[in-house]
């Protein structure tokens, strides 16, 4: 800092640096005028300037960096434009359950002081209304000595978890305003943040006594791998049990090589369970039930037995919002106990051993792994299937990446290839892979997230990364040139917005109109996008369009290196066969 704060806008900048706020993305607008400056000149460069082309993209930016490191970073927004803007990116942020310091601007409120026009139109009577249905909390301080105290809870708040983005709107005068005296952040800075949510003592002896009783126990789990300790104590118990596992993959909770892991193959062993333990699960219903998607009254059916019993474990009844319905339908569960399972997981192994001492579970361990040898053979089988498509099939993409990247220490951001990275590559822990993405729109920037939280390391950051998404939002591969995010992103290129493709091939076979005309309103083509001339033009190394497979993987070891050697991103365009599935060929 160049000196003592004078400003209102200097407040805010010693609150970012005593929280520990490394970056803030913003998109620039007049409403922050103030704080912009400060953040410049006042905090000499200190948090770091991500600059975005689009607010969604600031947002989805810090999601990615928070979901990866654990910590929130700021992304600032121009009052209701910009908030409205990036309403998308805070929504995935709510239900990826991710902490996300979102910051702007309004007013003045004083209305003596606005200019004609723009800042009245720009100005709401309570900005935070625009996403309060899906923020924790969100405050605009009446005045500069309220700063420290609001900044510090929505802190609080977006950190506890289940953790979720915030929303602080500054008011423009009050940014400019000179202090008329100097205003302490260090003991909010420092205040004592609040502790993790333990179980309660009674219930975890409850949940042991029906879980020792189990022969044939299956875990299901979806977000327990956000923190690492969780993701080693539940590989734990799962050995201690002899326990099959179901890994929904909201992170990487469990490795996919482990010979107690069946995530692909869960149907039968769901089946046959005699308890199911939930962990972290965000829509247990939906974890649970399967959809029928050719009927048309879209039936559910249980994947479980009638009578199982289900302990379930997590936060998911503290989640915030009124609005979403993003929790899924009801689940009946045997038992239902509120905890961080940080926190909840050592104790529920510690009172198990209690209870099942040496008990012999080697003949369901063999039994398990012999179901997850048989599911990885037939990946492996499955991915070999038109190796020399023109264009590349997933699988053949998703090999010739691994080929390339399983030597380096790698991390892959947010979209799984239709889930064959998940099949193929080896998730050993939780820092491989910090979740699947939540949407269309969001993955580029998510994952330039990823990309900067490992800037400055050796870690190979993998952004398999979809034709439709990127065309949301091409600008954010500005951003990755201009603040040197290295990222190596291959594309997942078909040429079309094919998740709705197969709506439109399952709604034409339930009326019998023509399935070819599913591609009507689908394809992203004539003219197809040339994505590496796009990239090229800002900053990044770029190669392709790729249809040849053979060429796919030379191409993505040249991109590789030139990231491993410069520290810059690089994209391969590489065009991938439209997936038909079973049911519709």
């Amino acid at each position: 800092m160049t000196g003592a704060a004078r400003y209102g806008s200097d407040v805010i900048v010693d609150l970012l640096q005593s929280f520990g706020i490394e970056y803030v993305a913003l998109n620039p607008g007049a409403t922050y005028r103030g704080l912009h400056d400060s953040l410049v000149n006042y905090g000499g460069g200190k948090p770091e300037i991500i600059l975005c082309t689009h607010e969604k993209v600031a947002v989805a930016l810090a999601h990615g960096y928070a979901k990866t490191t654990g910590r929130p970073m700021g992304a600032i927004v121009h009052d209701i434009v910009g908030l409205l803007h990036s309403s998308m990116a805070i929504y995935y942020a709510h239900i990826d359950r991710v902490p996300v310091m979102v910051m702007g601007g309004t007013g003045p409120m004083d209305r003596h002081k606005r200019r004609p026009g723009i800042d009245w139109f720009h100005t709401a009577q309570v900005q935070g209304n625009a996403v309060r249905d899906f923020t924790k909390w969100d405050d605009q301080p009446a005045t500069i000595a309220d700063f420290p105290a609001s900044f510090a809870r929505a802190y609080r708040i977006a950190t506890t978890e289940p953790a979720g983005p915030v929303y602080l709107c500054y008011d423009a005068g009050l940014q400019e305003d000179e202090l008329a005296a100097p205003i302490a952040v260090d003991d909010y800075a420092s205040a004592a943040r609040p502790s993790p949510v333990q179980a309660d003592p009674r219930a975890l002896v409850r949940a042991a006594e029906l879980i020792a009783k189990a022969d044939r126990p299956v875990i299901v789990t979806e977000f327990t791998g956000r923190h690492p300790e969780a993701f080693a104590e539940l590989v734990g118990l799962a050995e201690d049990l002899s326990a099959a596992v179901v890994d929904l993959h909201g992170r990487v909770n469990f490795p996919n090589r482990h010979p107690l892991s069946i995530s692909f193959a869960a149907n039968e062993t769901l089946r046959e369970a005699d308890l199911v333990l939930a962990l972290d699960v965000g829509d247990l219903h939906r974890a649970l039930n399967e959809l029928d998607r050719d009927s048309r009254d879209r039936a559910k059916r249980p994947r479980i037995t009638a009578g199982t019993p289900v302990v379930d474990i997590g936060l998911s009844e503290l989640r915030q919002s009124q609005w979403s319905e993003d929790l899924g339908d009801l689940q009946p569960v045997t038992l239902s106990i509120i905890a961080d399972t940080r926190l909840a997981l050592p104790e529920l192994r510690k009172l198990l051993r209690e209870r099942t001492g040496d008990r012999d579970r080697s003949a369901r361990r063999k039994e398990i792994a012999a179901r997850h040898d048989a599911m990885v053979e037939a990946w492996e089988r499955e991915a070999k299937t038109d190796w020399g498509a023109s264009p590349l099939t997933a699988p053949r993409l998703a090999s010739e990446i691994w080929s390339v990247v399983k030597n380096d220490d790698w991390v892959l951001t947010a979209n799984t290839l239709e889930d064959w990275a998940l099949r193929l590559w080896d998730m050993d822990g939780p820092a491989r892979h910090p979740g699947r993405s939540f949407g269309t729109a969001t993955q580029i920037s998510v994952s330039l997230g990823v990309g900067l939280a490992y800037r400055g390391t050796d870690k190979l950051v993998v952004d398999v990364q979809p034709d439709g998404d990127l065309m949301y939002d091409p600008g954010a591969l500005w951003t990755a040139g201009n603040s040197r995010i290295p990222i190596l992103a291959v594309m997942y290129n078909n040429r079309a917005y094919y998740n709705d493709f197969e709506h439109q091939i399952r709604i034409a076979q339930h009326r019998a109109t023509p399935v070819e005309n599913a591609r009507v309103g689908q394809e992203i083509d004539a003219p197809a996008p040339d994505f590496a001339a796009m990239a090229r033009s800002m900053g990044w190394y770029a190669e392709g369009p790729i249809t040849d497979p053979d060429e796919a993987g030379p191409a993505i070891e040249r991109a590789a290196a030139d990231v491993r050697e410069k520290r810059m991103p690089a994209l391969v365009d590489t065009v991938v066969r439209r997936r038909v599935p079973k049911r519709f060929r």
